[in-house]
């Protein structure tokens, strides 16, 4: 049986974009932060994205091609690339990358027997989709990387108006100051 983990960068002041929807804050380019994220993500099958970070995330689709990509991007494209992704949007046409597929509406149940079904991992990304999950009580583990930036306003991490009551399970500091925390949901 799988985890269902919300897991992405957030600023110290809790968004994970700006108010532009620039998400190209938060240290991911440091090899040590990067190689972190790549083990992480081996647990990881499949992916659950809103459609503004599945189109962010479509980079990774071609980083093998840039012959200029250091090798830490490259162990995370080719991590990135042999998971499934669910894509969840009402507006897109289409996904414009492997292994994934588009799906209209977000249930709750379908998303928990999947996750139960599966002998992986699988990550929700997005504040918007994640604030879905988290509301319906699905979401098992927590995990933010916490960026040494305050952003001021933009996309939240958490939903305004839920209550998610955590137990601390981990973390680890990395050498740009971001904060790497592990929670487990408590029901």
């Amino acid at each position: 049986m799988g985890r269902l983990i919300y897991s992405m960068f957030t600023s110290l002041d809790g968004y994970v974009a700006d108010p532009a929807g620039d998400l190209d804050w938060g240290g991911a380019e440091l090899p040590e932060l990067h190689d972190f994220v790549s083990e992480q993500s081996r647990s990881v099958g499949t992916y659950l994205y809103g459609r503004r970070i599945y189109q962010a995330m479509t980079f990774w689709e071609t980083a093998l091609e840039l012959p200029d990509a250091p090798e830490f991007a490259r162990t995370y494209a080719r991590v990135w690339q042999a998971a499934d992704k669910v894509v969840f949007s009402r507006t897109l046409d289409a996904p414009s990358t492997a292994r994934t597929r588009l799906e209209r509406e977000f249930d709750p149940v379908r998303v928990r027997t999947l996750v139960d079904g599966l002998d992986h991992d699988v990550t929700i990304d997005g504040p918007t989709l994640a604030a879905q999950a988290l509301r319906a009580g699905i979401v098992d583990e927590v995990q933010l990387y916490l960026a040494p930036v305050a952003l001021g306003d933009g996309l939240r991490f958490w939903p305004a108006d839920l209550r998610i009551d955590l137990q601390f399970a981990e973390q680890r500091i990395f050498d740009n100051g971001t904060m790497w925390l592990r929670y487990t949901v408590r029901r």
